[in-house]
C-alpha cells in the first residue's frame, strides 16, 4: 500500500500548476481533492508524516499540519498507535471545499466559521405570520407553475427594497429572483460563455466556492490582487479579462472597502472595455460604525451586475436571492432558469415579500445589528487583552473579522493546531489564489456566537498560541 501511494501522491502533485502556491499547501490540496475524488478509497492508510514528507519534499511538520486538517475537515482518521486513515464518510465530490463541513455532533467547542449568521436569531414566529398572511392572501391561480423571474409581487418590494437602502438603480421587472447568490453567478457565468468569455477576473483573496462555481461553468478565475484600497484595477486592466467578480462595499475575506478613487476607476474600465462587473452584495446590511457605501449598480446599471442574498441577514436554508443585471444579462439569465428550473417557490416569495413589506426584514436588521455589533466588540477587546500582537483589520462590518498575525506566522499551522484544540478557524491562506496572502491570519467569525463565549474562545485560542509558541 505504502508503495502505490507514494507513485499515486507523485501525480497528485504534478495536477498542481508550479506557480499554485506553496509545496505544503499543494500537498494539502492534492490529499483533499483525491479523498473526494475517490481516488483515495474510504478506509486507506495514508503514509507516515515522516515519509510523506520525504515524498513532498517538505518539512514533517508541515505534513502533520496538513493531516491536522483535514482531520478537523472530517477527510481522514486518525487510529492510536495504528497511523491515518481516509474517514469512512467524506464530504461527497463536487462540494466546495473552502470550509469544513458541518457535523451532525459539534467536533469544535468554538465554531468561528465564516458565513453564518446567528441561526437562533431567525426570526420565527414573525416569518410563521408572514407566511400565514401571504398564503391566505394568494389565489389558487398563483399555485400554478410560477414566473421564473420570480413572484411579481416579491420583485416589486425587492426593487424598493434595494433603491432604498443600496441605491440600486431597478424597475421590478428588471429583478429576477434566484435560488441563492449562488445560481445568480452561475447563471451570469452561463451567459458570459455563451458570449465568449473564457476567462474572468476574481479578487486575490476570494471565497473559494465563487470560483468553483465559475470554473464549474466554463471560465477561467483570474485572480487580481487586493489592497487596503480594494482590487487593483491597473492589474485587472492587464489582465485583458473583460468581467470580474468584487465584493466592493466590504471585500470578502479582508473586510476593506473600495475606494472611491478605484470605483470611478473599475467602472471606467467597464466603460471602455465593454466589460461586466458582477457587484457581490454579500453582507452590506450589516454596518456598526459607518453606513454602507452605496451599491456600484447604481452609477452603471449598463455595466453591473448585481447580486444578493438573505443567506446574511436570515438563513442559508432559505435559498432566496436576487440578480438585476444589464437588459442582455437579464434576458440570457432568464433564459437559463427557465430551462434549468422553471423559477422558485411561490409560497417563499410571496412571505419574503409580506415579511418585507410589512416592515419585519428591518426590524430584523435593527436587531441583529445591535447584537452582532456588541459581539464584534467583545471579540476586538478579548484579542487585545490576551493577544496584543494579533491585530484585527478591516472595517467594523460585516460578519467576520480578519486578524492580522505576527509576521513570519504559518498561519494554516496555527489554524490547524487551533482546530486541534477546539477551535475552528479558517487560515487567510487558504483564501488566496496566488502564492502567499498579503499577510498571515486568521478569519475569525462573531455572528454566530454569544459575547462570553468570544471571549472564552479567545481565551482558549490565547492559550493554545502561547503553548505552540513556547
Amino acid at each position: 500500500m505504502a508503495e502505490h501511494w507514494h507513485a499515486a501522491l507523485e501525480l497528485l502533485l504534478s495536477d498542481e500548476a508550479p506557480g499554485d502556491g506553496r509545496r505544503g499547501r499543494r500537498t494539502e490540496r492534492a490529499l483533499r481533492a483525491a479523498i473526494r475524488s475517490g481516488r483515495i478509497p474510504p478506509g486507506t492508510r495514508l503514509p507516515s508524516s515522516r515519509d510523506l514528507a520525504g515524498q513532498a519534499g517538505v518539512a514533517r511538520g508541515t505534513v502533520t499540519a496538513a493531516y491536522r486538517q483535514l482531520t478537523a475537515e472530517g477527510y481522514v482518521r486518525t487510529r492510536p498507535g495504528s497511523g491515518t486513515f481516509v474517514a469512512a464518510a467524506v464530504p461527497p465530490a463536487g462540494t466546495t471545499p473552502t470550509e469544513p463541513p458541518p457535523d451532525p455532533a459539534p467536533a469544535f467547542a468554538f465554531d468561528l466559521r465564516t458565513g453564518i449568521p446567528a441561526l437562533s436569531e431567525f426570526p420565527r414566529a414573525a416569518w410563521s405570520s408572514a407566511a400565514k398572511r401571504a398564503l391566505t392572501a394568494l389565489p389558487d391561480s398563483a399555485l400554478a407553475y410560477p414566473d421564473t423571474s420570480g413572484l411579481p409581487a416579491l420583485r416589486s418590494e425587492l426593487a424598493a427594497y434595494l433603491g432604498r437602502v443600496r441605491g440600486v438603480a431597478a424597475a421590478s421587472e428588471g429583478v429576477l429572483i434566484t435560488h441563492g447568490a449562488a445560481e445568480a453567478l452561475a447563471l451570469l457565468a452561463q451567459s458570459l460563455r455563451d458570449e465568449g468569455h473564457r476567462r474572468i477576473a476574481v479578487e486575490d483573496p476570494c471565497y473559494p466556492g465563487q470560483v468553483d462555481i465559475l470554473s464549474g461553468n466554463g471560465l477561467e478565475a483570474v485572480p487580481i490582487p487586493v489592497d487596503e484600497s480594494g482590487i487593483d484595477v491597473g492589474a485587472l486592466r492587464r489582465s485583458g479579462c473583460r468581467a470580474v467578480v468584487v465584493t466592493s462595499a466590504h471585500q470578502y475575506p479582508l473586510g476593506v472597502v473600495l475606494s472611491p478613487e478605484r470605483r470611478h476607476a473599475l467602472l471606467d474600465w467597464a466603460a471602455r472595455d465593454d466589460a461586466l462587473i458582477i457587484e457581490d452584495d454579500y453582507d452590506a446590511e450589516h454596518r456598526y460604525d459607518r453606513p454602507a457605501v452605496a451599491a456600484l449598480q447604481g452609477l452603471a446599471p449598463d455595466r453591473v451586475a448585481y447580486v444578493g442574498t438573505v443567506s446574511k441577514t436570515l438563513a442559508p436554508a432559505l435559498r432566496l436571492g436576487w440578480l438585476v443585471g444589464p437588459s442582455r444579462y437579464h434576458r440570457s439569465a432568464l433564459r437559463r432558469k427557465e430551462l434549468l428550473n422553471r423559477g422558485g417557490s411561490v409560497i417563499d416569495h410571496a412571505t419574503f415579500a409580506t415579511f418585507l413589506r410589512d416592515g419585519g426584514h428591518d426590524r430584523h436588521l435593527s436587531r441583529t445589528r445591535r447584537k452582532y455589533r456588541r459581539r464584534r466588540d467583545a471579540l476586538v477587546e478579548a484579542l487585545a487583552a490576551h493577544l496584543p500582537g494579533w491585530r484585527p483589520t478591516g472595517v467594523a462590518a460585516g460578519l467576520h473579522v480578519v486578524v492580522r498575525l505576527p509576521p513570519g506566522t504559518d498561519d494554516s499551522a496555527l489554524a490547524a493546531r487551533m482546530a486541534g484544540a477546539g477551535v475552528n478557524v479558517i487560515a487567510l491562506s487558504r483564501y488566496m489564489r496566488t502564492a502567499a496572502a498579503p499577510f498571515p491570519g486568521l478569519v475569525v467569525s462573531y455572528a454566530a456566537n454569544t459575547p462570553d463565549r468570544l471571549r472564552a474562545a479567545v481565551d482558549l485560542m490565547a492559550r493554545t498560541y502561547r503553548t505552540a509558541t513556547a
